[in-house]
């Protein structure tokens, strides 16, 4: 009965913690909106899948190094994400400034609009930092007491991302119904918030980096 409920703690802590961390606002979750928006949820559906994908070289670099991420790569992480969301802001107010209601703007293939998510992600130094501090210290002490646990772990957390980024993405859906107009404001919030943490990226890298 203790080891079921060790498996059963576990379980839930992953959940939990994934959980926080798939509704936790980043440009990750703002790219996933915006497809969302110009494209609609069946088009944008796979990106549920975005942090699963991403996380398979990140989980196993912090575990193979088992130390936190270095400051340098993490400032290096910080210009490069903020240079790329820029990018990508540029794009999504395009979009906005040439909004047509009668286009459709499911231009990009699932498998281009998964890969920029998940390389949106792996220029997002807070996967490295939550590996290294919380989630990769924690799967290495339930692995070692008994892999079942870190294997529950790993289940509950991930399995919670994925399906709550997916209800995320069909509530975002749901509201790109409510007409052209509505859809045109919100892509073009989300440019804005884009931008915005592509600069506060690039701010912090090199404020990191001057050591100001």
């Amino acid at each position: 009965m203790t080891g079921r409920r060790k498996l059963g703690g576990f379980l839930f802590l992953g959940i939990t913690i994934g959980f926080a961390a798939a509704v936790q606002p980043g440009p990750t979750q703002i790219f996933i909106i915006s497809r969302t928006l110009t494209g609609g949820w069946r088009h944008a559906l796979p990106l549920a899948c975005t942090y699963l994908i991403s996380d398979i070289p990140i989980v196993t670099v912090v575990l193979l190094i088992l130390s936190n991420v270095p400051d340098l790569a993490r400032d290096i992480l910080h210009l490069a994400g903020g240079v790329f969301l820029l990018y990508l802001a540029w794009g999504a107010f395009r979009t906005f400034k040439d909004y047509d209601r009668n286009q459709s703007y499911q231009t990009q293939s699932r498998v281009q609009s998964l890969f920029k998510a998940v390389t949106i992600n792996l220029l997002n130094p807070n996967p490295y930092l939550t590996w290294s501090l919380v989630m990769g210290p924690m799967l290495i002490n339930a692995w070692r007491e008994n892999p079942v646990h870190g294997i529950s772990l790993l289940v509950g957390f991930y399995g919670m991302m994925v399906l709550t980024t997916a209800v995320i993405i069909i509530i975002f859906g749901v509201i790109r119904r409510l007409g052209p107009v509505v859809i045109r404001i919100l892509v073009g919030v989300s440019a804005i918030a884009l931008s915005g943490f592509g600069i506060y990226q690039i701010v912090l890298g090199i404020h990191n980096l001057t050591g100001g």
